[in-house]
């Protein structure tokens, strides 16, 4: 019953905060104007033209006309993709960190707004792991009948509690549930919090089972992992590694081997946390002790991101585990791995589009600006490359062929 009203009041905000554009595919022919183009792959083009057509990039072409939208001054680049979000994350009437359940109307405002921040900061694709009112958000953007990023979820997280979680055979159980659920991917907690030591709560058979029933359902896992855990789930056969601090050289380097995608948080995360203390504190999971492990584990995260980058072949994509505090600030996590875990700037871009894109199973739809994939495209005032603080700077936002936003809209000509 929660969720159905839940699913009521997603869909009473339709009327409210839907623009028209966004209710209809695109089908005009669109051409945009660039001088630099970062092309999500780690490549540069100058001086060119992006048509679009159908919500689909059609070609790169500098002499197609007439243009549309004059991007030129800026840096274009393909939307940007998070792979660790909490969408439906937010605070609550009082203040404070509100229940990732919440299902009354006032949690679905503030769920589509959240949707709404995180599109206008240039994140045109998210990941979020792990609540089950992500589930009509997620259709509801699909649909076209909220505005916000295209949402991929795992409904409900595999919760390790040692042995008391279940058999192997119970987890797959666990794991088919979610696959009939409507999950695009599976989120397994393997450690405790680091915030309580980051100890393993699964054992090597229990993920071996989680991973492998995700396998055989089609569906990738993702798993919140620290120190020994990171390895257990790279044997395992996991997809992706979740946070992985503590994780040692060796550890890296067999993800590297076994092609295993990690996802790291090099700050705003654990930022938010600080800046919003007091929203936090005292809701379920967040004490004194807690907070005080967190000013540590940030350089241990800063010192994790520096390492990992000096991994060959490390496949380290971009999440910012964003949660009440910090949707729509997303961008604040590039900040945060070039200047603190010294991560190069186009590596640091690449890390959230093609290569983001390639973790979540869509490389041959989103990621990057080429012919055939899907036209999310934004539009920077300044060059990332030699200002990353120029990410903050979201002037243009195009999902699937439609404009959301359009800063320089002064600037659309018809020539």
């Amino acid at each position: 019953m929660r969720n159905a009203t839940y699913c009521l009041f997603v869909s009473l905000l339709i009327s409210i905060c839907t623009p028209i554009h966004s209710l209809t595919q695109p089908a005009k022919r669109v051409v945009i104007a660039a001088d630099t183009v970062l092309d999500g792959k780690g490549h540069i083009i100058k001086d060119t033209r992006i048509v679009v057509e159908g919500g689909k990039i059609v070609a790169i072409d500098a002499k197609a006309g007439p243009v549309d939208y004059d991007l030129r001054g800026l840096t274009v680049l393909p939307g940007w993709i998070d792979a660790h979000a909490h969408i439906t994350w937010s605070f609550g009437k009082d203040g404070k960190n509100a229940d990732a359940g919440d299902t009354t109307q006032e949690a679905a405002y503030r769920s589509a707004a959240n949707a709404w921040a995180t599109l206008m900061a240039g994140f045109t694709t998210i990941q979020s792991v792990g609540s089950p009112t992500d589930l009509p958000l997620r259709d509801s953007i699909a649909r076209g009948e909220l505005v916000g990023p295209r949402v991929l979820t795992a409904v409900e997280p595999l919760l390790g509690r040692g042995e008391q979680t279940g058999t192997p055979e119970e987890i797959r159980a666990f794991i088919r549930k979610q696959k009939q659920a409507g999950a695009d991917v599976i989120k397994i907690f393997a450690s405790q919090s680091i915030r309580q030591g980051g100890g393993m709560t699964l054992s090597q058979d229990q993920l071996n089972a989680a991973c492998d029933e995700a396998k055989k359902q089609g569906l990738r896992a993702v798993v919140h992992a620290y120190k020994d855990a990171v390895r257990a789930a790279t044997l395992a056969g996991c997809t992706q590694v979740e946070h992985g601090t503590l994780a040692t050289d060796d550890d890296l380097k067999l993800m590297a081997q076994k092609g295993t995608y990690l996802d790291p948080q090099a700050g705003l995360v654990i930022e938010n946390y600080l800046l919003n203390k007091e929203r936090y504190l005292g809701t379920p999971g967040y004490t004194e002790e807690g907070f005080a492990a967190m000013i540590k584990i940030l350089p241990m995260n800063h010192d994790l991101v520096q390492r990992a980058s000096k991994i060959p072949g490390l496949k380290i994509v971009f999440g910012t585990d964003a949660v009440a505090g910090s949707h729509g600030r997303n961008a604040e996590e590039f900040i945060d791995r070039v200047r603190d875990g010294r991560v190069d700037p186009m590596t640091a871009m690449v890390s959230a589009n093609s290569l983001g894109a390639e973790a979540l199973g869509m490389g041959n739809q989103i990621g990057s600006i080429a012919p055939g994939l899907q036209a999310d495209i934004i539009a920077l005032d300044g060059d990332p490359l030699s200002d990353i603080t120029a990410v903050r700077r979201v002037v243009f936002v195009m999902k699937g062929g439609v404009v959301y936003k359009n800063v320089e809209s002064s600037r659309a000509i018809g020539q």
